[in-house]
């Protein structure tokens, strides 16, 4: 943790007041709401009682994808729920989602931030992974293929995702909404620096370096008992559905 524990107490002690009502699951990358994080987000809320949303990001095109489409479907699905409060809880790009929409929101209805793997300077490392000619070849044939691993197969992407995101800067936004954030410091596809310098300096951020790679997978029970009682919630349920 990079906080100071006075900080850190700060950052806690107003989403543990009220219990979190509903959850809006922003997925990653070429991923889906079917991923492994978002069902197990899923299922522990739905055994709690506390309602669950999740935007598919693929519809409708993952070629049309852009940061802009992507928000508007976060506050089509926030301005369709009824009972308050609500979290976002981003993966990667999601994450990334998640600061912009919160940072954009009239409702008034979200109040906590829960980011894993947060790819807050997405355009960056998309960037990096392509190569020195990447970005050129990326624009000169307006497509990009990439592995969907929410469809296990091959899919493209337009330019105007790169286009679009670089219009949206996560690193110099403020943050104003308690935030509790879970980072691998093994993950290659998100720089754990990078995350560990922006959350330096933000008291409403707790950060949790876990020895993990980009997906998380082996922390999925840790992310889940850290995150309940940010959420206002208990770690464990008598009704939890398998």
């Amino acid at each position: 943790m990079l906080l100071p524990a006075r900080l850190r107490e700060q950052a806690m002690t107003r989403p543990l007041a009220t219990p979190v009502r509903h959850v809006v699951y922003l997925h990653g990358f070429a991923s889906s709401p079917e991923s492994s994080k978002a069902q197990r987000f899923r299922r522990e809320l739905e055994a709690r009682g506390v309602g669950f949303s999740s935007p598919d990001f693929n519809q409708p095109a993952f070629e049309t994808l852009t940061t802009t489409r992507m928000l508007g479907q976060v506050r089509q699905a926030v301005g369709q729920i009824k009972d308050g409060p609500v979290a976002l809880v981003g993966s990667s790009l999601g994450a990334f989602v998640s600061v912009h929409a919160a940072a954009r929101d009239t409702s008034g209805s979200i109040d906590r931030l829960i980011l894993m793997a947060p790819a807050l300077d997405f355009g960056g490392n998309r960037l990096r992974q392509l190569g020195p000619n990447g970005l050129d070849e990326w624009r000169r044939s307006g497509m990009l293929r990439v592995f969907h691993y929410g469809e296990g197969v091959e899919k493209q992407v337009g330019f105007a995702l790169y286009e679009d995101a670089a219009a949206y800067d996560a690193i110099t936004l403020p943050t104003t909404l308690p935030t509790l954030v879970f980072q691998g410091d093994q993950d290659t596809s998100v720089d754990p620096a990078m995350v560990q310098q922006w959350a330096q300096g933000r008291p409403m951020v707790d950060l949790r370096m876990l020895p993990d790679g980009h997906q998380l997978t082996d922390s999925l029970d840790l992310i889940w008992s850290e995150s309940a009682p940010f959420l206002g919630l208990s770690p464990s349920s008598t009704s939890r559905s398998v």
